[in-house]
């Protein structure tokens, strides 16, 4: 057998379509739009490759259209999580050993089938089950999650690449192995492509996994599923499971074989989740990797020699794409007084253009909320802000639920820096706006660094370089994605690996190579050549 050195295709980023009128990427989405409408699908989970149905049937609709249903999923059990576990550690010796380069074939030809034939299909379903604009779908669901599985295929041989010195007569190597057990993913509802890369980074690098997705998300998750099998993943390595958090928990952190986590979702979830995992530490074979990106409360900060159109621009798009469900999204604003005036009638005129209303309609900008718990969240905290003469709403704060969880961007103007819609996370179209005394400057990047627990995501906006590096030094740790004139969202794959310290995670950077260290664990080979045969050293020689 022929034996060389291979390299895997250039990752590039996917390019973001248009979807302009008369554009065929429109049609083709149009159509399977339709196509996902007009029939109800009965969604199974996937354990060791085959499709697991149960008795017990949960509904899925589109949250900006709850009286419409989409299909059923099956809900598991605690037996279903243990039987998923087994199917994969019996895959994990098979699929460890398996060539890298039979791995990134898999994964590549996943990206390939996401970014082309699957994409309509793919974009449509995120935009249904997800209530997600067709620019925020293709960003996430087609563009994104290719990027993740090429640049990770990318990653995964520079670091089989990186290696120790060596000289004439040893040596040196480093064997990254995947890690002693299973690994468990549990993603979030709000991006597609993290849903698709928390489970599949860690397979790249020769782990198994077991798969459980938000409810939220699971009629795009089975989608991916389906993408991953089809390019050729073996039965066993990614098994998806659609059971409640303390069923999977009660299993996953209790077993001996469990080597990790790869998680997104809240800041209190993945404290309880590393809490458990301290309190069974005893159980496990090895020191489980814990890898999560949680909360954010993210700043926007604003200097007086800001230009006042781009504030507002950051401000709206940051504020209110996906309707602020973005773990990144600009949720908290400190803005000077003597810009006030200019920055407010520049988010009036973008306000009084935004469209609220179904995905199906491409004009509008804002959709719905992802369900009603998260509706009646909203509704308390606006409620609040309307009752308290500490704060006022200065735009938006209406809402309904008749047909879908539809809530108006709404802007909260408050006397008090921590006020608690500056403070506390609230996912969801909803924007506090502090204003400050221009001459203030220095105590105002105080408050940005010290009002909330987090540290994922914020920005500075000013033309004044000493200005902006004075603003980085200060707030060296208020946010893992650092955004100097620019909304603090829209991180891209390769570009701005994302994560936040502080209550916002581990910070190991999804979409680079640092991500995927987590999931290997070295092994150092030293091979001599010449090995000594004598215990002595010259050291030793006696003095004639």
């Amino acid at each position: 057998m022929q034996k060389s050195l291979f390299f895997v295709p250039p990752a590039k980023n996917e390019p973001v379509l248009s979807y302009k009128v008369g554009s065929p990427e429109r049609a083709n989405l149009i159509q399977a739009l339709n196509s996902a409408k007009a029939q109800e699908v009965d969604i199974p989970m996937i354990i060791n490759g085959q499709k697991v149905f149960t008795d017990k049937k949960i509904r899925i609709s589109p949250p900006h259209d709850h009286q419409k249903t989409l299909g059923y999923y099956s809900r598991g059990n605690e037996g279903h999580v243990k039987e998923a576990i087994d199917a994969a550690l019996a895959a994990r010796e098979k699929w460890a050993s398996l060539s890298w380069k039979q791995r990134a074939s898999i994964f590549l030809k996943a990206a390939g089938m996401i970014s082309g034939p699957y994409r309509a299909r793919i974009n449509a379903a995120t935009m249904l089950g997800q209530s997600k604009s067709v620019h925020q779908a293709e960003i996430d669901s087609a563009c994104e999650l290719a990027d993740f599985l090429r640049f990770n295929v990318q990653y995964m041989t520079e670091i089989y690449n990186e290696q120790p010195e060596s000289d004439e007569t040893i040596w040196n190597r480093i064997e990254q192995r995947g890690l002693e057990g299973f690994v468990f993913a549990l993603t979030p509802f709000n991006f597609t492509a993290i849903a698709g890369n928390l489970p599949s980074a860690p397979a790249l690098m020769g782990n198994t996994v077991v798969w459980k997705p938000s409810n939220a998300q699971i009629y795009s998750a089975t989608i991916i599923m389906e993408i991953f099998m089809e390019a050729g993943l073996p039965d066993g390595v990614i098994n998806l499971v659609f059971v409640s958090g303390p069923a999977a928990g009660n299993v996953i952190f209790s077993h001996p074989d469990f080597a990790g986590i790869h998680f997104t979702g809240s800041t209190a979830v993945f404290q309880n989740i590393w809490k458990e995992i301290g309190n069974n530490i005893q159980k496990y074979k090895s020191y489980p990797r814990i890898v999560g990106e949680t909360g954010g409360k993210n700043f926007v900060l604003v200097h007086e020699s800001a230009n006042s159109s781009q504030v507002a621009t950051a401000l709206t798009r940051g504020a209110f794409e996906y309707q602020g469900q973005k773990c990144s999204a600009a949720s908290r604003a400190y803005i000077p007084d003597n810009l006030w005036e200019p920055v407010l009638a520049e988010i009036k005129c973008d306000m009084d253009t935004m469209k609220m209303g179904p995905v199906e309609n491409f004009s509008n900008f804002v959709n719905a909320v992802i369900d009603e718990a998260s509706f009646d969240k909203l509704v308390s905290y606006i409620e609040g802000a309307r009752k308290d003469p500490d704060a006022e709403i200065i735009y938006g704060g209406k809402y309904d639920k008749t047909v879908g969880y539809f809530i108006e961007p709404t802007i909260i103007l408050t006397k008090d820096p921590h006020y608690v819609t500056m403070e506390e996370e609230l996912f969801g179209p909803v924007l506090t706006i502090y204003i400050y005394d221009h001459t203030k400057f220095d105590e105002t990047i105080e408050l940005v660094d010290n009002t909330s627990i987090y540290g994922l995501t914020g920005s500075v906006f000013s033309k004044d370089r000493f200005v902006i590096e004075h603003v980085m030094k200060k707030l060296t740790h208020a946010a893992g994605n650092f955004y100097i004139n620019d909304k603090p969202t829209g991180a891209v794959v390769n570009m701005q690996p994302f994560g936040g310290a502080r209550g916002s995670g581990t910070n190991d950077k999804a979409g680079s190579k640092l991500n995927l260290l987590r999931w290997v664990s070295p092994r150092t080979i030293k091979e001599c050549f010449l090995p000594p045969e004598s215990y002595k050293y010259p050291f030793m020689e006696e003095d004639n």
